[in-house]
């Protein structure tokens, strides 16, 4: 039994005339006779009463009517879906982020833009360190990263599209003796206490900064670890020591710190898109399209 098969008896049976079925069908009477007699020899049941006057559903027919038209819809529903699958306007996109993305305005208005025009497309967002999101990248846990890392390439098997690039700033305490300061840089910071990312954390901002020390002529002394932002910045609070962070975490509003920019000239952060390398989903396209032109809007 084919889809064709119950098209033909449906139209029979909501019109209950071969002739006026046949037409509405665009084919010739004879043939639809014959295909609706193979069905019922098929099932080996009879669907029609045929007298000279009139057709008429069997009892068997009515069961069959009902149920055919609830196959043909369910068959509608599934081809609908699948469609909407393929162009990438249903299913489930899973982000990852780093700590900082919320607090850049690129967050509320790249998801809200997106679910305008995406609105049955589900959204998995999951707070990660860069190298945690390349890695589920690679494993197939996520399918877009938006990702901090100032390597000239991307890891193997990820592309990146670049979104923005963040100055660093130096977090100190507001009675700190830089506190005023309209801007400073590394090298005046070489005496100083630093808190800064656990080493076993998976970010790549600690081995940056310490990068940067270097190139300014120091050791960073590290006497506190944090694992969130928002802890580094209140132990500053308290007095205990410096740290840095890319400009967005500016927007926490923490009793008691100071933000200056940073004036080395590689004291910046990038912000990227990562996917995986030849990444064919209309899913992931279209969002990459959407945060492209939320930047664009947005600059």
């Amino acid at each position: 039994m084919e889809l064709r098969h119950l098209r033909y008896f449906i139209t029979v049976a909501e019109e209950l005339h071969f002739t006026r079925a046949a037409e509405r069908l665009n084919m010739g009477q004879p043939p639809l006779s014959q295909q609706i007699q193979a069905l019922e020899k098929e099932m080996g049941v009879e669907l029609f009463e045929r007298t000279k006057r009139k057709v008429a559903l069997t009892p068997a027919g009515k069961c069959f009517f009902e149920e055919a038209q609830h196959i043909l819809d369910q068959v509608k529903i599934a081809v609908d879906k699948t469609q909407r699958i393929a162009h990438g306007e249903l299913g489930e996109l899973r982000l990852g982020f780093t700590a900082s993305f919320p607090m850049t305005s690129l967050l509320p208005n790249i998801l809200y833009e997106y679910r305008q025009c995406y609105p049955n497309v589900t959204l998995r967002l999951k707070e990660m360190y860069t190298p945690d999101q390349f890695n589920a990248l690679l494993h197939n846990k996520i399918d877009v990263g938006i990702v901090r890392s100032n390597e000239p390439t991307a890891p193997e098997g990820i592309s990146m599209i670049t979104l923005r690039r963040d100055p660093l700033l130096l977090v100190v305490h507001k009675h700190h003796p830089f506190a005023e300061l309209p801007s400073i840089s590394l090298a005046q910071c070489k005496d100083e206490s630093f808190i800064a990312y656990p080493s076993a954390a998976g970010t790549l901002f600690r081995r940056y900064v310490q990068q940067l020390c270097k190139k300014a002529g120091f050791e960073q002394r590290i006497v506190q670890e944090a694992g969130e932002a928002v802890t580094k910045i209140s132990l500053v609070a308290t007095g205990l020591g410096i740290t840095v962070l890319p400009s967005p975490i500016d927007s926490l509003r923490i009793e008691g710190v100071r933000y200056i920019p940073l004036s080395d000239e590689d004291a910046y952060l990038m912000m990227s898109a990562a996917t995986r390398e030849h990444e064919n989903s209309l899913l992931v396209f279209n969002f990459l399209n959407q945060l492209k032109r939320s930047i664009s809007i947005n600059k």
